[in-house]
């Protein structure tokens, strides 16, 4: 008879990806908290408009295209642990289609703002304060896709296989972390509209 003792497993160092993106997001989470503050301090304080209420109206599509990704990463990530390239990349490549229909929905918010309302990121506190939140996490979207499409491109020329899932694992962090984020900047901005 063994002892409790001998049938624990051995302490290991935890995966370093993991840790690194750990690290990142919570760095990350800082930036992000410090606009949302700024942006909550600043809403309503111009002295001339345009104002969010007049301005802004609730981009729930594009917001549903975001969030689904999430279930696209979570499951390309599954069938790759259980070593299913093929709908891998199918899933992975949906997730990608996913984040690109979404910046695509920013642009012509962006557009229409500039162009129609006249809104610019110079207009006033307002417009510094949205653009600079809203660009933040479109720039985190679009490193998102970019490390995303790289990963894509040796999944289709067949380099890819369940010996990648722990990187890929640790990718779909950072997609969950910039859904999450959106999750806050939807409310704040859009739902809490000044």
């Amino acid at each position: 008879m063994s002892s409790p003792a001998a049938t624990v497993a051995p302490w290991t160092l935890p995966d370093r990806g993991r840790v690194g993106i750990a690290g990142l997001i919570i760095a990350e989470s800082a930036v992000f908290a410090i606009f949302v503050v700024a942006y909550v301090f600043y809403v309503g304080k111009n002295l001339s408009g345009p104002t969010p209420r007049q301005v802004l109206d609730l981009p729930i599509v594009a917001s549903l295209v975001l969030w689904s990704s999430s279930v696209t990463i979570a499951l390309a990530v599954r069938a790759l642990r259980t070593d299913a390239p093929g709908p891998f990349t199918a899933w992975w490549g949906l997730t990608i289609l996913l984040g690109t229909a979404f910046l695509a929905g920013t642009a012509v918010e962006w557009h229409r703002l500039i162009y129609t309302d006249g809104l610019t990121i110079r207009t006033n506190l307002f417009g510094t304060t949205f653009y600079s939140l809203v660009g933040l996490h479109a720039f985190h979207v679009v490193v998102g896709l970019v490390l995303m499409s790289v990963m894509l491109a040796a999944a289709v020329r067949g380099r890819v296989g369940v010996a990648h899932a722990g990187r890929a694992e640790t990718l779909s962090l950072y997609w969950h972390f910039v859904d999450a984020v959106w999750v806050v900047v939807f409310l704040v901005v859009y739902v809490g509209r000044g």
